[in-house]
């Protein structure tokens, strides 16, 4: 191999390696939530693995149009917290109901874009009561993780040792460690229900949406907030604590426009990573931080690959026991649950508000067919509004 040829070689070798961790880790932590979520609002196992698909093609699409005309790492992933408060709130929601909520949430997006007071006002949502919000909404999957363990203990059990253990020593892969680990047990048992699984490229299953008042007050509004406080606003701060400036504007209205088109197909929500941007924005990925942005093409490469056999993966977790997929799911959420509890307590005048908008959140309750985010949100907001008022009013 010539000096040329080598130096072409470790110029690649960063960014393909850290393209590939920030897949297998973005997707295998979380995929589980994302079929769960397309589960609550009624898809069939076809709308499901085309939800997945969509998620994984818009990511690998809007990584590279953002990093190449940044010239700067930006990935994009799915949102977590958004697939979580579907799979909590959208039990009296129809999928295409959803799908028109996932279109207004991804409107909303390409608003905050092109209209910047809009984005400084949802900047300026109190940070304890966004918070608090999202732990609310994250709370019911960890409460699922002890009845899994009383369920099904020799699986369960193994698998929170195993998970806590690498919290400690690995934390980075302690969930995709324990999806693998729990589909090996699983099959090990003999309570696998899989038997047997098509390779096969994955179809798009298109729906028209619908667009109703209860789904977009109880659903996309509170997507649309919890997308933005949880996701985009901590992918922001993680390029900027990288050195990158991001393009603010552009990056809203790229993930809101593919969110909007990907709708259909079932995408709940397209934005900025959070976590695995982590992964790519340092030294491992490439020396040179101008040139850490190639970081792009391998990730395209790879999430087109996941989304065009995403009906497979669908299928493997799919066979697993319920109350084990419930407890990988509730792990998985333990570390943004736990950042979510202590930024919703970290302000000592705003812990009432902030413990209002959880509990609320938390408790589920549907008023004139709306979700709990949204009243949570109202009550928290409004609670913080009066005794602030009441504080100015002293002074």
């Amino acid at each position: 191999m010539s000096s040329a040829e080598a130096g072409r070689a470790g110029t690649w070798f960063g960014p393909v390696s850290t393209a590939a961790t920030a897949v297998v880790v973005g997707f295998a932590s979380t995929i589980l939530l994302i079929m769960d979520a397309a589960r609550s609002v009624g898809a069939t196992p076809a709308q499901q693995a085309s939800w997945a698909a969509a998620l994984c093609f818009g990511m690998a699409v809007t990584t590279l149009i953002l990093s190449w005309r940044a010239r700067m790492p930006i990935i994009t992933a799915w949102s977590t917290p958004g697939a979580v408060l579907i799979a909590t709130s959208g039990g009296g929601i129809g999928y295409e109901a959803a799908l028109g909520a996932f279109v207004v949430a991804g409107v909303l997006m390409c608003l905050a874009a092109l209209i910047t007071p809009l984005a400084r006002a949802i900047a300026k949502i109190p940070a304890p009561i966004a918070a608090a919000m999202l732990a609310g909404v994250l709370l019911k999957y960890t409460l699922g993780v002890p009845g899994a363990a009383m369920a099904l203990p020799w699986l369960v059990l193994p698998l929170a040792g195993t998970f806590f253990a690498l919290r400690v020593t690995y934390p980075l892969y302690a969930v995709p460690a324990i999806v693998v680990f729990g589909i090996a047990l699983a099959a090990f048992t003999g309570l696998f229900a899989g038997t047997s699984f098509s390779l096969a490229v994955t179809p798009l299953v298109p729906v028209m949406p619908r667009f109703e008042s209860a789904a977009i007050l109880g659903l996309g509004i509170p997507l649309f907030l919890v997308t933005m406080a949880s996701q985009n606003m901590p992918g922001f701060a993680v390029l900027r604590a990288a050195g990158y400036e991001p393009p603010v504007s552009l990056c809203l209205g790229v993930t809101g426009f593919a969110s909007v088109l990907l709708a259909p197909f079932g995408s709940h929500a397209i934005n900025l990573a959070a976590i695995t941007a982590s992964i790519v924005t340092g030294p491992d990925n490439h020396p040179d931080p101008a040139k850490r942005w190639l970081v792009a093409w391998p990730y395209l490469v790879l999430y087109t690959l996941v989304g065009l056999t995403a009906a497979s993966f669908v299928q493997i977790l799919g066979g697993l026991p319920a109350p084990l997929i419930t407890a990988i799911a509730g792990l998985a959420l333990f570390a943004p649950l736990m950042g979510g509890v202590i930024a919703m307590l970290k302000e000592m005048r705003d812990i009432e508000s902030a413990l209002v908008t959880f509990l609320v959140t938390a408790s589920g309750v549907q008023i004139a067919g709306v979700g709990s985010a949204f009243w949570g949100l109202v009550a928290g907001l409004l609670l913080f509004g009066v005794r602030h008022v009441k504080e100015m009013a002293k002074q």
